[in-house]
């Protein structure tokens, strides 16, 4: 309890940080003042001040007090977006994200460029020791295969966890895949075919690119706007101009401008849709890691008429090697089916098992909770680091949830060269360039805010600052 209280101070106070209400060299309220306030033991409040200080977000002075830190900056202004050419375009970034890919498991380098929680922020201990149980329990079971379809157990836990969120969903209505990336794979096999055009947001994730690519498909971009996401209108003009086959959009938390789409205009997208019959994939990975008091809803709520394709996955909340992922295709389901069937027949026996037990057990709500935490604390952390670090004329994303922040360069610093020059100093990044099939975010990077607060990380945002400083001056 105690560990809980002192966390919720910290936060509080870090909230004050970020906002600019406490600012650069504002001394923070006493000990005993919050002690008294908040109705806990002093040795609490300072365990919260200690942390801020590991975090380099403020400074104790001898006889004086607890400040922030005088070199501390107001955060500036959230990325922009400018507005994509509304066009059908052929997608070609494989050499550049393969680049990017490199460096995935490489744990020689400070890790900002995937988009992956920390181990450390998983429990790992407690998914070793389930699929240990069942693997002792019933050995022959865990070597067979499963249903194309999936483990039962697990589809009934994801039918019950989208009951909570508001979403009537029959176990038999979900195909397990190998993580989200299948699921997206298979819900676009499923709905188009070459020469075909599919609407997209930009940014967005630099794998539906390949994706589109892979099936001979063009992609038409309307804007993600950093703080809401999709625009409805955006969507109706686009419609209203070209034949659109399907839509892919993130609405919780778009990876890589952690964007958060409104519930009204969910609504009012998946209606515009509908009355034109144009399937719309969802991908919800990151929408069980908001950073307020409750879960975004999905476009899926909205669906009356089976055509939205949900895809989704635990890759960014419990177990990523696990490689469990899902679709619920609405409509599509046969079509979905053969796809999976025919792709790698299904998925793997004991982790799907393994996970299916664990949330059976009531084990996930309550580490998500401590995740949840402990990434808004991250990217608090890097939000500020990077404000200081970071040359004038860095803009900075304000997400309310996921596990990444959009950062805008200054005028001028090319974000494939930063990257090349990053891998050099030890740091991977990922450039703005991928995640668009036209070239208007040059000028902007991914950092991924998912690893616990150290002084190598700390070290690693420093540094990248001084190379951008580097390509500004010169």
């Amino acid at each position: 309890m105690e560990d809980f209280r002192y966390r919720q101070i910290e936060q509080n106070l870090m909230q004050q940080i970020v906002s600019g209400t406490l600012g650069p060299g504002a001394r923070l309220p006493s000990l005993r003042h919050v002690s008294l306030r908040s109705r806990v033991a002093v040795s609490t409040v300072l365990q919260a001040y200690a942390e801020l200080e590991r975090k380099g977000v403020i400074e104790s002075r001898p006889r004086s007090g607890f400040f922030v830190r005088s070199d501390t900056r107001q955060l500036p202004p959230p990325p922009r977006n400018p507005r994509p050419v509304l066009r059908p375009h052929t997608v070609n970034r494989s050499q550049l994200i393969s680049a990017v890919l490199e460096t995935v498991g490489d744990r020689e380098l400070v890790p900002l460029g995937i988009n992956c929680p920390s181990e450390d922020l998983l429990p790992y201990r407690e998914l070793a020791k389930v699929a240990a149980r069942l693997s002792r329990e019933d050995p022959k079971r865990q070597v067979g295969y499963l249903p194309v379809e999936g483990s039962l157990e697990l589809r009934r836990q994801l039918s019950l966890r989208a009951a909570q969120a508001g979403l009537a969903v029959r176990p038999e209505e979900i195909i397990i895949t190998c993580g989200a990336l299948e699921a997206l794979h298979v819900a676009v096999r499923s709905l188009v075919r070459p020469g075909d055009n599919v609407l997209i947001q930009a940014p967005s994730y630099f794998c539906f690119q390949q994706l589109l690519e892979n099936q001979g498909v063009r992609s038409i971009e309307i804007p993600s706007h950093p703080r809401h996401g999709v625009d409805p209108a955006d969507v109706e003009r686009a419609l209203e101009r070209f034949d659109i086959s399907a839509c892919i959009f993130t609405p919780n938390f778009n990876n890589p401008d952690g964007s958060l789409t409104s519930d009204s205009a969910k609504r009012e997208i998946v209606e515009l849709l509908a009355r034109r019959e144009i399937p719309l994939i969802e991908d919800d990975v990151a929408g069980d890691l908001h950073f307020g008091p409750t879960r975004p809803t999905v476009f899926k709520m909205y669906d009356a008429q089976g055509l939205v394709i949900l895809c989704s996955s635990l890759s960014k909340t419990l177990c990523p090697g696990y490689r469990i992922g899902w679709i619920m295709p609405g409509r599509f389901y046969r079509e979905a089916y053969e796809v999976k069937a025919t792709t790698n027949v299904c998925s793997a026996t004991l982790t799907q098992e393994a996970v299916g037990l664990y949330l059976r057990e009531g084990r996930y709500d309550r580490h998500l909770r401590g995740l949840r935490r402990a990434l808004q604390e991250q990217t608090q952390s890097m939000q500020l680091h990077v404000s200081r670090t970071f040359p004038e004329g860095t803009r900075v994303g304000r997400p309310e949830g996921g596990g990444v922040l959009w950062v805008e360069l200054p005028t001028g610093v090319d974000s494939v060269e930063l990257m090349y020059r990053a891998r050099a100093a030890g740091i991977s990044i990922a450039p703005g360039t991928i995640f668009s099939t036209q070239d208007r975010f040059s000028g902007h990077v991914r950092l991924n805010s998912g690893n616990p607060w150290t002084s190598e990380l700390a070290g690693g945002i420093e540094r990248l600052g001084g190379l951008v400083a580097e390509m500004v001056g010169g």
